[in-house]
């Protein structure tokens, strides 16, 4: 499980690019599909580590950033939900490297 802080990075930047509101549609299409990939990922990796509360705060994300039944919410409220996803990646970084040594 090394480098597993790349997954992480790429959808920080992302997150962070999102909150541009001049961003097409179709910008944000990739991001619930890059979002729901590494979140599920990262839940998978924190499942397999017996992180069980980060298994679950990861898998949710997975869900809410899901492209198939996409959630539909205000751009104010995507805005503050992409703020939040964001600290979480980093906290994941954290909490899964910790587990990755023990």
């Amino acid at each position: 499980m090394k480098r597993i802080w790349i997954p992480q990075v790429i959808v920080c930047v992302m997150l962070l690019w999102a909150l541009n509101p001049a961003n097409p549609y179709g910008y944000y299409t990739l991001l619930r599909w890059v979002c729901c990939g590494v979140f599920g990922f990262l839940a998978f990796q924190a499942f397999t580590l017996k992180k069980q509360g980060l298994t679950w705060v990861l898998g949710i994300t997975a869900l809410v950033y899901n492209p198939i039944f996409p959630v539909h919410l205000t751009r104010a409220i995507w805005s503050a939900a992409n703020i939040a996803t964001i600290i979480i990646a980093v906290a994941s970084i954290i909490y899964l490297k910790k587990g990755e040594k023990t």
